[in-house]
């Protein structure tokens, strides 16, 4: 599980903050500070792009700076909450202190909330802060969010609030299992641009329900999911689609007239069942990547099949635009 979640951490979005410390700079005498005579605009740009810890001591440095971390909004990565120190995997000692201080941080910031990355907290054990944390998500607005669960249980029901934050331009979920249908079908991401579904338990017809209620969806990134997928692509927006460490069945681009790159990687289909993943191109006119072709897998599209071991003929010779 440990090396599925540094596949996950690895997948995930840029977090846009750097690793550093707020030094004040100073004269040549050692005793004016010209970082708090900068505008405020670019004093809440210098504060947007510290780890949370930093950022909010920054109210310490003078009574200029005490109002800027809450005027800001809020950029929080729970992993710079951990001790000076730590090693992976997580212990189950950090998760009080990790917990506890997000609670704080989120209940204490007036928002706007642009950037959530929650992936060090087992969510099984800290059910009424989830349900908290995410209704501040919602009434603050947060647009980038990853909740990963740390398992286990790995089926642990995702919250239905997830599906009523309608601010949200990228999601990244990971180690749960979707409600049920009804509340997908209640689901709404007016903004949603990028998602993310990592390891996730889930019925046939849920992705399809997702992208469906995203209507300017760019890039879905599937990983890690073993129950053997049935995606059916209809999108005007879609862009680019991944696809790694996992079941898949059968794709279908029905209609995505948008689509750039279809990567299929490292695909889990059961070799052992006698199963394979087929994947059937319909309509794509602008898909010009696709990969990887590997066992297991066989390619469609329109009337050619293609599939690994096959022999080269004319008639199965596609040209891709690039």
């Amino acid at each position: 599980m440990e090396i599925m979640l540094l596949h996950i951490y690895a997948n995930l979005p840029h977090f846009p903050v750097y690793d550093c410390r707020l030094r004040p700079a100073l004269t040549d005498s050692g005793d004016v500070d010209r970082i708090s005579s900068l505008p405020h605009e670019l004093m809440r740009e210098i504060v947007s792009r510290l780890p949370v810890k930093d950022a909010a001591r920054t109210a310490i440095l003078s009574s200029c700076w005490s109002t800027i971390w809450r005027s800001t909004p809020l950029v929080l990565n729970d992993t710079h909450l951990l001790p000076k120190g730590h090693r992976w995997p997580l212990t189950p000692a950090n998760s009080p202190a990790i917990t506890a201080a997000v609670s704080r941080i989120l209940e204490e910031h007036p928002g706007p909330i642009d950037c959530v990355r929650l992936i060090c907290t087992n969510m099984n054990s800290y059910r009424t802060q989830l349900a908290r944390w995410l209704q501040l998500l919602a009434a603050k607005g947060v647009k980038d969010l990853v909740l990963i669960n740390r398992p286990w249980p790995r089926d642990l029901s995702l919250p239905a609030t997830v599906f009523s934050i309608t601010t949200l331009t990228s999601l990244y979920l990971g180690h749960w299992k979707l409600p049920d249908t009804d509340v997908l079908r209640g689901a709404s991401f007016p903004h949603l641009r990028e998602l993310g579904i990592c390891c996730i338990f889930m019925k046939h017809g849920d992705f399809d329900s997702l992208v469906s209620r995203s209507p300017v969806l760019e890039i879905l990134n599937i990983l890690g999911c073993v129950e053997g997928l049935r995606i059916r692509l209809v999108s005007q927006s879609l862009r680019c689609v991944q696809i790694s460490l996992s079941s898949t069945e059968d794709i279908a681009v029905v209609k995505a007239p948008l689509l750039e790159r279809l990567i299929m990687y490292r695909s889990l289909a059961s070799q052992a069942r006698g199963l394979c993943t087929r994947v059937s191109i319909l309509d794509a006119p602008k898909l010009h990547a696709f990969g990887y072709l590997e066992p297991g897998l066989v390619l469609k599209i329109r009337d050619t099949i293609i599939m690994p071991g096959i022999k080269m003929s004319p008639s199965i010779m596609l040209t891709m635009q690039v």
